[in-house]
């Protein structure tokens, strides 16, 4: 740890004797409790699976003499110090609202790293586009020559590596509205790609969700920058609270500070930066990614080496990743799309032909009235899963372009099922592409997980 980092050590200091407990065991904990249990304090886990649905990490939780609270009445008798929250549990549970209440600390990993980090923060929100965005503004960095820290939702925790971050290191962070819904800490560079109905299962309305995401530029102070897309209608209304440096990006008009693209070009402040067509990754959503991060380490990084990243950089994994071509038939996994503007604005976005659509999943208790449609228009054959299938199918049989047979419409009961009939429809030229514009959840623990299972059935055929 770096010796100056006095506000680190201190807060490491203080957790010896201290109680602390972590709700939810899952990656973004686990490394967390081995590290609080090494600093003295007395770690306890709850979880409301049992210890046999816990598996590994309940015996390592063992191991370590951690206490486990499980069951459905995991979080009775929640006594401790400190409290901390998974991203994925409300924020207002009653249980956490009685602790606050009572006066005990009930924060979360990202909290408490943002208010430790000793070195410059990037930080990325939105509905679409948060995971390319961030591992773009990394790429750039690291390109750049810096040693950067990349966490958050992208995939792992950050504050187990915070004795190791020097002054001089930069951390990017993908943030959700589960973790910056009680942030009061903000990044010193701030990005919201954009917004639309998302998570509204777990959000009491829009509004709240809408605030939640405020919270990424709301604490920030004059030195810091924010990035906002003022083609998105909530997210340019966020430009008149912005405290520090605000940057617009726009596809569709010059922004006065900021960056634009006409359709072949990317500039910044006027600048031409980087040509669309050198921009390895497909899509125009991917052109707005790469602007949103332009616009974010513009001044850190030099335009030879965003120019650099567009050439080489192949694109993040389950994002319209080329999974392989079979029988002249190319198949797509575009698992990522867990809501219908991320389907419509990617994989329905790409092809010029007609495709085989895999959609479905996991209900958020989201519109899907935009999506009937765009798959109207782009899907030749629609094979749906999962709890939304019957609200997209009637989405898109109440869409005013829909035809009796155009898309044909098939179900399916397994991801098994919907590749055997993705298989069975396609043919030579055709595209399949699984693009849920659903979460995994019913099915799945996550998307990656359902991605990679699509992957394993598509290679297997």
């Amino acid at each position: 740890m770096d010796s100056g980092n006095f506000k680190c050590r201190a807060f490491f200091d203080s957790l010896k004797g201290k109680s602390v407990t972590f709700c939810g065991i899952g990656r973004s904990h686990m490394p967390l409790m081995a590290l609080f249990k090494s600093k003295g304090a007395v770690v306890s886990a709850r979880d409301r699976r049992s210890l046999a649905e816990l598996g590994e990490n309940g015996e390592k939780l063992q191991a370590l003499g951690i206490s486990l609270h499980l069951g459905e009445a995991y979080l009775k008798g929640m006594d401790e110090d400190i409290i901390f929250r998974t991203p994925g549990m409300k924020y207002h549970l009653p249980e956490l609202e009685e602790a606050r209440k009572r006066g005990q600390v009930v924060t979360s990993e990202l909290e408490v790293f943002f208010d430790l980090c000793p070195c410059k923060t990037y930080a990325v929100t939105g509905s679409d586009g948060k995971t390319t965005t961030t591992t773009l503004i990394a790429e750039f960095l690291q390109t750049e020559g810096k040693t950067v820290h990349v966490g958050g939702n992208i995939g792992k925790p950050l504050l187990p590596e915070i004795e190791d971050i020097a002054p001089t290191d930069c951390a990017v962070a993908e943030l959700s509205s589960f973790q910056l819904i009680s942030m009061k800490e903000s990044p010193q560079v701030a990005v919201v790609t954009n917004l639309s109905p998302n998570h509204l299962d777990m959000h009491k309305d829009m509004r709240e969700y809408i605030d939640a995401k405020r919270n990424i530029f709301l604490h920030q102070n004059a030195f810091s920058r924010t990035v906002c897309n003022v083609d998105n209608e909530i997210t340019a209304s966020f430009a008149p609270e912005v405290r520090g440096d605000l940057w617009l990006f726009s596809r569709k008009e010059k922004p006065s500070r900021g960056v634009w693209c006409d359709g072949e070009t990317i500039f910044v402040n006027g600048e031409e930066v980087l040509k669309v067509g050198d921009i390895k990754i497909p899509g125009w959503h991917n052109v707005e990614n790469y602007m949103a991060a332009i616009g974010a380490v513009w001044g850190d990084v030099s335009p030879e080496n965003i120019r650099r990243v567009a050439k080489e950089f192949g694109g993040v994994e389950h994002r319209a990743e080329l999974v392989r071509e079979l029988d002249g038939v190319k198949y797509y996994n575009d698992s990522i799309a867990s809501s219908p503007t991320r389907t419509i604005s990617g994989t329905l976005s790409l092809y010029k032909e007609k495709i085989i659509l895999i959609c479905g999943g996991y209900d958020k208790h989201i519109p899907y009235t935009p999506l009937g449609p765009v798959i109207c228009e782009k899907v030749k054959t629609l094979i749906l899963l999962g709890a939304t299938g019957p609200k997209i199918e009637e989405a898109v049989k109440s869409a005013a372009n829909y035809q009796e047979g155009a898309p044909r419409i098939l179900c399916a009961a397994s991801m098994e099922e919907a590749v055997a009939l993705a298989q069975r429809e396609a043919v030579p030229g055709d595209v399949v592409s699984l693009s849920p514009a659903s979460a995994a959840f019913d099915l799945y623990p996550n998307f990656e997980v359902r991605g990679r299972h699509f992957k394993e059935l598509v290679n297997g055929l």
